[in-house]
């Protein structure tokens, strides 16, 4: 029989694998009674897990969320995944930059030499763009996540903004924009909130960085699609169409998205539609230096959209077949002298 303490970890690690275990299949896999996973469960509770019983014919237990956060317990491909993902980080969040290095410190500390070199074997060294970072304060954000989640109107100043300055000297002031919140996401290093404008009655992209909620928010709203149906998308149509990028489209790539994500550049969306397929939605120049672009993956890929880019492809495909075609009045290659 294994001890009370390597026991206790397998328990904590099939409760974690899961949502709900039988207690009967917690005693068969751990090969002790019923009775015995009952004590087991109380010294998880004991520790800080919030481990709660389960009603029913089979009866069993369920790891649920607490108060307070109780120690992990993590498998060798978590662990390498927390590691490169504290490593990658670059939220622009005030704080949490700094915040994932000391975490990862800690990590790294607490792992076995096996893994330990694993990760460092995975040391990755990010390159940050030029400009100026743009930090939000976490508060901010916050506040606004939950609006998103709440479906809660939300009202905030916008610095920077086309909000009109109502009154005069020094009784000038420029009301709340009030928004219905739909999604904060991520777009060339900094935050945005996709919302619906009340005041403007339009779909609208607010940087998060420029936003000073105003408090309390407003009522619950149903929560209202966004055009197309997809918010991916819709960002790039809003914030990735680039004056020296006019001609945007979509194209499906036999190329796995993180193949795909490393190349496209930072004002591209790439979406995995399986393991070996990508969905790219890009700009360019010009439609046949976007199909050019395209081609450069040196992968099989289907154009989804729109015609311009279709039309694009056909004509890059025809000058590539007349590049290698023959050209009339070229000298046999057996009649080529390389000397006198």
């Amino acid at each position: 029989m294994s001890s009370p303490s390597s026991r206790l970890l397998s328990l904590l690690s099939l409760l974690q694998s899961r949502r709900d275990w039988p207690g009967d299949v917690l005693a068969d896999r751990l090969g002790v009674s019923a009775r015995t996973v009952r004590r087991d469960v109380d010294r998880l509770r004991d520790l800080g897990y919030p481990v709660r019983a389960t009603k029913g014919p089979d009866g069993g237990y369920r790891l649920t969320s607490g108060d307070r956060m109780p120690p992990l317990l993590l498998d060798d491909e978590q662990v390498l995944a927390v590691s490169l993902a504290l490593q990658t980080a670059g939220t622009g969040v005030d704080g949490v930059d700094d915040a994932a290095l000391r975490a990862l410190a800690t990590l790294r500390q607490l792992m076995p030499a096996r893994l330990r070199a694993a990760s460092d074997a995975l040391a990755v060294t990010v390159v940050r763009r030029d400009e100026a970072p743009v930090t939000v304060p976490a508060n901010v954000l916050l506040t606004v996540g939950a609006a998103v989640r709440a479906r809660e109107v939300l009202r905030f100043d916008y610095a920077g903004g086309s909000t009109p300055v109502l009154g005069q000297g020094d009784a000038a002031y420029r009301p709340a924009r009030r928004v219905e919140p739909h999604h904060l996401v991520t777009w060339g290093g900094r935050w945005y909130l996709v919302a619906y404008d009340l005041e403007r009655d339009d779909w609208r992209t607010f940087r998060v960085d420029r936003m000073t909620p105003r408090t309390p928010s407003g009522p619950r709203v149903p929560e209202r699609p966004v055009p197309g149906g997809d918010v991916a998308a819709f960002v790039a149509g809003r914030l990735g169409a680039r004056p020296d990028r006019p001609c945007r489209g979509e194209a499906v790539l036999d190329v796995p998205a993180a193949d795909v994500a490393r190349w496209a550049g930072r004002d591209a969306v790439v979406e995995a539609v399986g393991t070996d397929r990508a969905r790219l939605v890009t700009a360019a120049w010009s439609w046949d230096g976007l199909a050019a672009g395209l081609a450069m993956f040196g992968a099989p890929f289907r154009v989804v959209g729109p015609r311009e880019l279709a039309d694009a492809c056909d004509r890059l495909a025809s000058r590539f077949e007349a590049a290698t075609a023959p050209a009339s009045g070229t000298v046999p290659q057996a009649q080529l002298s390389t000397g006198p």
